[in-house]
């Protein structure tokens, strides 16, 4: 069974960082592009950062650029978004997802019904 389950979001304060992980289950991480979303209340989903796993190439978000890391442990099968610098425009629910590799990734990585798996969130809130 494919799995995803987000977790490590808080109450954080501006400036602050924090560590989201992903474990999946039932992935074979070289085959297939994992990304990050987040949603705000009110807000279409954004995508936030990408990782294609056969490649090891990454893509961010212009607003998330030079504060984001995204990583991975193919021991654990774990997907990581490290986040510094946080700002109160982060705040949102975080979701990590799942797809097969295909090769017109790099351009469409941050189209969210591309998507087939989803984990179920975790909520990240940055304020003093």
């Amino acid at each position: 069974q494919m799995q995803l389950v987000e977790s490590g979001g808080g109450l954080v304060q501006p400036g602050d960082s924090l560590r989201l992980s992903c474990a999946t289950s039932g992935f074979i991480l070289d085959y297939y592009s994992i990304t990050w979303f987040r949603q705000a209340p009110g807000k279409e989903r954004e995508g936030v950062s990408w990782f294609n796993g056969g490649a090891g190439s990454s893509r961010y978000a212009d607003s998330v650029k030079g504060r984001f890391t995204i990583s991975t442990d193919n021991v654990k099968n774990t997907v990581y978004l490290i986040m510094h610098s946080l700002k109160p425009e982060d705040t949102a629910v975080y979701y990590c997802a799942a797809k097969r590799i295909s090769p017109t990734d790099g351009s469409r990585w941050h189209i969210a019904y591309e998507y087939e798996y989803w984990g179920q969130g975790t909520q990240v809130t940055v304020s003093s």
